[in-house]
């Protein structure tokens, strides 16, 4: 920053696995495992036990399946538990991303200043898409308590795109350059998701035969009203072949919806375009420190050494991008010597 290198202006996030270790051919189901008093000793195993008893409370007092006095989710909604965990490293996740082999792994999360590429903060989580996205708040905010820096705009894939981090970012006043990530494709030959206009002063949507589908108000997962039509309306419907094949229409929407639409009103213009395009460099530091430094693989074990190592990989790069933007590249001389 001092330097110069850091602009604030626009950050990019995303994240890369990184294979954890521990061998994929001894992961076991949860009901399988019973630690043993060896196993508890281990940092590992027992960051993990102690994570579990700090995430029972918040499951005990409520699965944010229902909605509140103010139609809002009483609490996050549970997660599905893992299906296969490793007895040394059980907070690593069993995954298949980027077309890899199944292993367990760890989400390498950076978040990076796109002017120089410059990486402003690190988290480490389990290599699961849901875990990636929730980390973007953690270092954003992180960002802007220690070195009081707040972008102006935020660019990411499209699993970044979900209603609530768009929804939490424009309340923020960081716009978010991040495609929207779209959870209801339409069928071949039938009515798509744009045909049901949704008229906003009366919470319904409107159907392409001017019929209307109607919410309770209750708030499904955590996320979603779920929109219904009437049976008989649909029986006597012309219009249902192209409809849907369900005794009723339904459409989910979600609770941050409107952040979803302003978001998809962003795309295609030229500050979309240009953030699209400063957003591979992030995905060049992963490409430059799995093929240039050859880290590809853990040695540590548990979420505290994936931070330790995460952040000596960011220290390394960061010092390497400020040698070369200051000082520039080595010349021949310089090389022969250090050879």
């Amino acid at each position: 920053m001092a330097a110069g290198l850091v602009k604030g202006e626009g950050f990019a996030v995303d994240a890369s696995v990184m294979e954890a270790n521990a061998s994929r051919y001894y992961g076991k189901a949860p009901d399988e495992l019973d630690w043993s008093d060896a196993q508890r000793q281990k940092r590992a195993v027992a960051e993990y036990l102690a994570g579990l008893e700090a995430e029972a409370p918040v499951q005990e007092g409520g699965d944010g399946r229902g909605g509140g006095p103010d139609r809002e989710p009483t609490a996050k909604p549970d997660r599905k538990p893992p299906k296969v965990i490793s007895p040394s490293d059980p907070s690593s996740a069993w995954t298949a991303k980027a077309n890899k082999r199944v292993q367990f792994g760890y989400g390498l999360n950076y978040l990076i200043d796109v002017e120089h590429a410059i990486i402003v903060d690190v988290e480490p989580t389990p290599a699961r898409t849901y875990d990636e996205v929730a980390s973007t708040r953690t270092m954003l905010e992180r960002t802007e308590q220690r070195l009081d820096l707040k972008p102006d705009w935020l660019a990411a894939d499209t699993a970044y795109g979900t209603g609530k981090l768009l929804a939490w970012l424009l309340g923020k006043n960081i716009t978010p350059h991040i495609p929207v990530w779209q959870r209801y494709p339409s069928a071949d030959g039938m009515f798509s998701r744009s045909d049901f206009a949704y008229d906003a002063e009366r919470d319904v949507y409107v159907r392409p035969n001017g019929r209307l589908l109607r919410t309770s108000g209750t708030v499904h997962d955590g996320r979603v009203r779920n929109y219904l039509s009437q049976p008989q309306d649909c029986r006597a419907c012309t219009l249902k072949q192209r409809c849907t094949r369900a005794p009723f229409k339904k459409i989910a929407r979600d609770i941050n919806e409107d952040a979803r639409n302003h978001a998809r009103s962003l795309k295609g213009t030229p500050e979309f375009e240009r953030s699209s395009n400063a957003r591979k460099k992030v995905e060049m530091r992963f490409a430059h420190l799995k093929v240039q430094h050859g880290f590809e693989r853990m040695r540590l074990r548990g979420l505290t050494g994936a931070r330790d190592e995460f952040h000596l990989a960011a220290i390394v790069q960061n010092l390497k991008t400020m040698a070369l933007r200051l000082l520039g590249p080595p010349t021949d001389g310089v090389c022969a010597s250090i050879a």
